[in-house]
């Protein structure tokens, strides 16, 4: 092959004029003509340059926290197995790489090839990321998202000089996510174009291996969401587990941090009871209708698939606080509900409705998970609505008459009553409550009136049922697990509550823990965390390791005493080795695959 031959060469001419003067000292009339360089090679030894590999000496990097039992290693090996069968007269090698270009397996069908590729590390275990070892088959497939046939000088590093490899990346057919590459390499001599073809082809049998793999639930949602998808002309998405899908049009509509929102928001509406239809206000300013079904696979849900229609492209005017909420020499006011409180849409709408609710003057329920700050939040905003009002919070016991409260001018200043946790009164509290209700309904003043409950479902025959209807509003305070975008905000005020005028802040990497975590008990439960942290951390900066075991997992249950026990045992002595799960797994007495399972199990992030 003369032709083949001569074109490299002009390559290898290209690629020694790119190194010695760098893109931009190569004359454009030369090596990047088209027909000498590819534009996706440019573009990879371009971006191999910039990330500074060393081109005679660079080395792929070792990783021993492999996933072998994944779904993408059973659903590639009989692929590959019979790929060397079909392949088995041609002294090839196939290798199979995770997303992060991490080998997986390595199977060829000569010693000598296996023999050669060892010498450049191309094995299981190690990274062929295009960011180490420049321009392969392996990481600027990753980076270009396309299959590739790379030949000999159009690798960067001097070590892949003599291969060639043909690598196509292997998409999840649900998420449409690369879950891998599948590689083809040998020696120049026995290459062919037909490689990438070849690759290309294994690689589709690989994704549909993938595609019949999936849970009982994930193809549950799948198969809702293509029938939806085929009736339907609007923005669809679906929601479960791991899974996210959207349609072109859903893709086109909405930006991805609008995407975003609105997957979490049809997270939160898949775990309510009541039909999973909403209207929000994205953070652009637009206003959407979600109209949600929720997907179940046998006893189990699946997950949830939504319909998406834009409303208006504008956010709502700020409220006014009517001039009779204000104080007397006071004009009415603009207020944003959620200024300097919290930053996500569900916190945003919480803030809103509480916010109306107090200046229209209604009798106000909110509702939400113990722990999630329905009373601070309802006591902040009516604070804001109306500056010069008083508070008075009755606990589930109501026993005292507030017909003339202490502190108060009898009816002619403005107040808030708050009564928490009305779900757990008696017969004999809830009557003595209607009495002190009737009694502020009939004082005349400018008195508001709320009360917080749990979200359990409702039981008509518990003695607080007939106390829900002397209210005319309710707003739910989402779990803190909904509202992770309030996280910065929400620490920044704890830590002010606890520290006073210390000063003490909070490490990105701590923030990426409790970013991480899902927060089961909430706020209260991150107010606990954080004073742990300051027990071990006075001033200064918060580390990650200064918080509590527990944060560090993200176990999807409820772990035992026992299991949140060996969870701290394990993080304490991931911190003692520094990370290292070598060494962690000799201090611990157990095997390494042993303690990858329980990282796994535990939720631990090692990193």
């Amino acid at each position: 092959m003369p032709e083949a031959a001569a074109r490299r060469v002009k390559i290898a001419s290209a690629r020694e004029e790119f190194l010695q003067f760098g893109a931009a000292g190569v004359p454009v009339g030369r090596a990047f003509l088209p027909d000498v360089v590819a534009g996706v090679v440019a573009a990879s030894w371009q971006r191999s340059f910039t990330a500074g590999v060393n081109a005679a000496s660079a080395q792929a990097v070792f990783h021993d926290d492999l996933d072998l039992t994944g779904r993408l290693m059973r659903c590639s090996k009989p692929v590959i197995a019979r790929l060397s069968d079909d392949m088995a007269q041609m002294p090839l090698s196939i290798v199979l790489t995770d997303a992060r270009a991490r080998i997986l397996a390595r199977s060829e069908t000569s010693k000598t090839i296996g023999t050669l590729l060892d010498q450049v590390s191309l094995a299981p275990g190690f990274t062929y990321a295009e960011g180490l070892v420049g321009t392969n088959g392996i990481g600027t497939v990753l980076e270009s998202g396309k299959s590739l046939y790379i030949v000999g000088p159009e690798h960067f590093t001097e070590g892949l000089q003599p291969f060639a490899c043909a690598g196509s990346p292997i998409r999840d057919p649900l998420t449409g996510r690369v879950e891998g590459v599948l590689d083809i390499s040998c020696l120049i001599a026995d290459s062919s174009p037909l490689m990438r073809s070849v690759v290309q082809s294994a690689a589709h049998e690989i994704e549909r291996n993938l595609l019949t793999d999936r849970s009982q639930r994930q193809q549950a949602l799948f198969e809702a969401y293509v029938r939806l998808d085929a009736r339907t002309h609007g923005a669809v998405m679906a929601v479960g587990g791991t899974m996210v899908m959207g349609n072109a049009l859903a893709q086109s509509l909405f930006e991805p941090a609008e995407q975003w929102a609105i997957h979490e928001h049809a997270r939160y509406l898949l775990t309510g009871r009541s039909q999973p239809v909403d209207r929000i206000e994205l953070a652009s300013g637009r206003v959407v209708n979600i109209r949600g079904t929720r997907v179940g696979a046998g006893e189990h849900v699946a997950g949830i698939i939504v319909v998406v229609d834009i409303v208006s492209e504008s956010a709502p005017m700020p409220l006014v606080v009517p001039s009779g909420l204000a104080p007397a020499a006071a004009a009415p006011r603009i207020v944003d509900p959620a200024e300097g409180i919290d930053r996500s849409l569900l916190a945003k709408r919480t803030c809103a409705g509480i916010t109306d609710a107090l200046q229209q003057r209604q009798p106000l329920l909110v509702v939400g998970e113990a722990g999630s700050g329905k009373l601070s939040v309802l006591v902040d905003l009516y604070h804001r609505v109306v500056p010069a009002g008083r508070t008075r919070v009755n606990a589930t016991s109501v026993g005292d008459d507030p017909g003339q409260p202490a502190g108060f001018s009898a009816w002619t200043e403005p107040a808030l009553y708050v009564f928490t946790n009305i779900n757990h009164l008696s017969t004999d509290a809830v009557d003595d409550l209607e009495r002190v209700l009737d009694q502020l309904g009939a004082c005349g003043g400018p008195v508001s009136v709320a009360a917080t409950m749990s979200d359990a479902v409702v039981d008509p025959a518990l003695p607080f049922a007939r106390l829900l209807a002397r209210f005319e509003a309710s707003v739910t305070v989402a779990p803190l697990r909904h509202r992770r975008e309030d996280l910065p905000v929400i620490v920044d005020r704890i830590l002010a509550n606890l520290t006073g005028p210390r000063h003490v802040t909070l490490s990105a990497g701590a923030m990426r823990v409790i970013s991480r975590y899902t927060w089961p008990q909430n706020i209260r439960q991150l107010e606990e965390a954080l004073e742990a942290a300051l027990q071990k951390r006075p001033v200064g900066e918060i580390l990650p390791e200064d918080l509590p075991g527990y944060c560090h997992t993200g176990a999807r249950r409820l772990l035992s005493p026992i299991e949140a026990g060996e969870r701290d045992i394990i993080v304490n002595a991931l911190r003692d080795a520094d990370g290292n799960r070598v060494r962690t797994a000799e201090a611990l007495g157990m095997a390494r695959s042993s303690l990858y399972r329980k990282l796994k199990t535990f939720g631990i992030d090692a990193a």
